[in-house]
């Protein structure tokens, strides 16, 4: 019984030692793999106020990491801050509502997406200086539905991603939009294009899981699309035919609810995370060029 009963307290210490650890070097790590030219799982971390507790969409203005530019999804207001320094200026664009992502536009632009499609576009120079009363908001262009990811690109196209419409179904497929500038400055639809996800194989409760976009910006450098899903924790890489050509976990402890996606021109890579309990944050991935996962 002596040898029994130092075999269960030996076994008990090694219990303890590895929860007290957080079970490091108690088990085989399992390697997160990651885009070519990122480490997913060593980002530098930056802590936001609570006036971003709920970030839902981030940009940079002509790829210059140095200051991002975020909304979240309750109050009108578009933030911008420099990663680090715990200062956050904001001036206000809309009333209250659920606002779910920012992007720029031909380089001028701030074109804001609420839930249900609208939009609201105003230029980049009013946002430090002079007032807001040339917000233009723009509805009924896109179709019906739940819209949470927006890209604009320097051509003058706005890519809008769908999280909930009627006639996609999302356990295989999600629809996305085209919008360009006409004539007289006004939006409009030129193209219209689904993702196929069927092959990403996303399980829930035994039943095969819908697609539900976040966020979505282009890669600078390699051209790829990045796209996020927050409900299922999962980065998407496709090609310019909107084919996927990567899919990569995202591990839930680190980003706890990624709504906002962004790079600088260096290719450096931006993910904002909503507070939910605890404090937002924004995850900032360098980019090296070659390196692998």
């Amino acid at each position: 019984m002596g040898a029994f009963k130092k075999y269960i307290g030996k076994i008990a210490w090694l219990f303890w030692a590895c929860l007290f650890s957080g079970f490091a070097g108690c088990y085989d790590r399992v390697p997160v793999v990651s885009p070519p030219g990122y480490k997913l799982d060593s980002p530098q971390k930056f802590i936001l106020n609570e006036s971003l507790r709920e970030i839902s969409g981030i940009v940079t203005l002509r790829g210059n990491g140095d200051t991002l530019y975020a909304i979240e999804d309750e109050e009108g207001k578009l933030f911008y801050f420099h990663p680090g320094d715990g200062k956050f200026g904001y001036k206000k664009f809309g009333k209250r509502g659920d606002y779910e992502d920012v992007t720029i536009l031909g380089n001028k632009d701030f074109v804001v997406l609420r839930s249900d499609g609208s939009l609201f576009v105003f230029p980049s120079d009013l946002v430090r200086d002079g007032n807001m009363d040339a917000v233009e908001k723009k509805e009924n262009i896109l179709p019906a539905g739940e819209y949470e990811g927006l890209f604009g690109d320097d051509n003058g196209r706005l890519i809008a991603l769908c999280k909930n419409c009627r006639d996609d179904d999302q356990r295989d497929e999600v629809s996305g939009y085209v919008l360009e500038r006409g004539q007289t400055n006004s939006l409009s639809i030129t193209d219209h294009f689904k993702v196929d996800v069927s092959m990403l194989k996303l399980t829930s409760m035994k039943r095969k899981a819908r697609f539900h976009p976040s966020c979505i910006a282009r890669h600078p450098l390699t051209r790829e699309w990045y796209i996020i899903s927050s409900v299922n924790k999962i980065l998407l890489v496709l090609d310019d035919k909107w084919t996927v050509k990567a899919s990569y976990l995202l591990d839930p402890s680190l980003f706890k609810q990624p709504e906002g996606l962004a790079f600088d021109r260096k290719g450096n890579m931006y993910i904002s995370n909503e507070g939910g309990q605890g404090n937002a944050n924004v995850l900032l991935f360098t980019y090296r060029a070659g390196a692998r996962s």
